[in-house]
């Protein structure tokens, strides 16, 4: 007999984090997420999302085992900033049941409801400034960073609910040997055009961390503002994301656009550290996982770019290229060998058409969902 409990930050959070590492044990393509990351995440207090907004989670049960996940989320900035009253559901794993993926929505759903909101999305943990989307295409590979994992049975398990798609979120994958360096050949005229406007292009400054982080979370914030589910990143939440990056963070791939002073664009690519993490057992640090954490990271071959963009007025000048021409002229030399462009909307033409330009490849395609509650 199946049972779904709603669960505490304290009591049975482990058994809620750890669940994904049992489902998937005989799988080579998942990757565990980082406990002690994924504990702060969803412990209010801890993560600053809780400043505005809040979650309840759930488990089910089968005969005392933990059969399925789910986090109801209800965004309180998303709806103040879209003006409508939408809920969300994230964390969501279960096994290949459809009744027991029917509790698990079902319940998120009522928690959802109870709480004023009339329409459900997801999977989206805790925002669309994180993690997001149902792998749907593209079960072959493990994911990149900051991307998730699941069985191709989902699909079927979210249909069958009756939740439609709402838009679909591509990956394209970059092999520098194969992409077309039409764009770095193209870079000293591009730039040199740049500079004639004022704009010129450089690293970003770790020395000057705090400042940039400032300037850049101001272009982010507008950049992005026109794009379905975008949520303005308080300081605090935006804050709390660059100190995790700062860890991994390679200026060669961290570029900003400039011009007298004020950021107008930029490009983040961060190592894919999933690499690393694949080998590191139920995402635990301790006692050796940080070891591999610490002596692998020089051996990643691959980077994804997570975020480019550049704020209106400055569109269509060529910075765009000029920031893909410089990250990938800053691999020549290194152990990257290519990459992935990742998560793009299926209806951003203009940066979809850019990648295919440098030959990107579609490879993998994640969906979000929607339905009224």
């Amino acid at each position: 007999m199946t049972s779904i409990v709603s669960i505490s930050p304290g009591k049975e959070l482990g058994k809620f984090i750890d669940f994904p590492h049992e489902l998937y044990r005989n799988n080579s393509n998942y990757v565990p997420e980082l406990f002690i990351a994924q504990r702060d995440m969803l412990t209010p207090g801890k993560h600053p999302f809780y400043e505005h907004s809040k979650i309840q989670l759930f488990l089910t049960y089968n005969g005392g085992s933990v059969t399925g996940r789910i986090a109801a989320i209800l965004n309180n900035n998303h709806n103040a900033f879209t003006g409508g009253k939408d809920g969300f559901f994230g964390f969501f794993d279960c096994i290949d049941d459809q009744p027991t993926a029917n509790l698990l929505l079902s319940r998120a759903s009522e928690w959802l409801k109870e709480q004023g909101a009339e329409n459900m999305i997801g999977p989206v943990n805790l925002s669309t400034n994180d993690t997001c989307g149902l792998l749907v295409e593209g079960f072959e590979r493990p994911p990149m960073a900051m991307m998730p994992y699941n069985a191709p049975y989902y699909e079927k398990l979210l249909i069958n609910n009756g939740l439609t798609k709402k838009t679909d979120l591509l990956a394209y994958e970059l092999n520098v040997s194969e992409s077309n360096d039409r764009s770095v050949k193209l870079l000293d005229t591009l730039q040199n055009r740049l500079k004639n406007s004022g704009i010129t292009i450089r690293k970003v400054n770790l020395k000057d961390f705090d400042n940039e982080v400032r300037k850049i979370r101001e272009v982010y914030n507008k950049a992005w503002d026109k794009n379905l589910g975008f949520v303005p990143m308080t300081d605090s939440e935006f804050n709390y994301l660059a100190k995790d990056l700062k860890m991994i963070l390679d200026p060669n791939f961290c570029l900003v656009a400039e011009k007298d002073d004020q950021l107008v664009g930029f490009a983040l690519g961060i190592p894919d550290i999933n690499q690393v993490l694949i080998k590191i057992k139920r995402g635990r640090l301790l006692p050796t996982g940080i070891f591999k954490l610490l002596f692998q990271k020089k051996n990643i071959t691959r980077i994804r770019v997570l975020t480019l963009g550049v704020i209106e007025g400055y569109r269509k000048m060529g910075i765009e290229a000029c920031l893909y021409g410089n990250i990938i002229k800053n691999t020549y030399g290194t152990k990257i060998t290519g990459g992935e462009c990742s998560w793009m909307l299926e209806d951003n033409y203009l940066m979809n058409h850019a990648i295919e330009q440098i030959n990107g490849v579609l490879y993998k395609r994640y969906r979000l969902f929607e339905k009224t509650i």
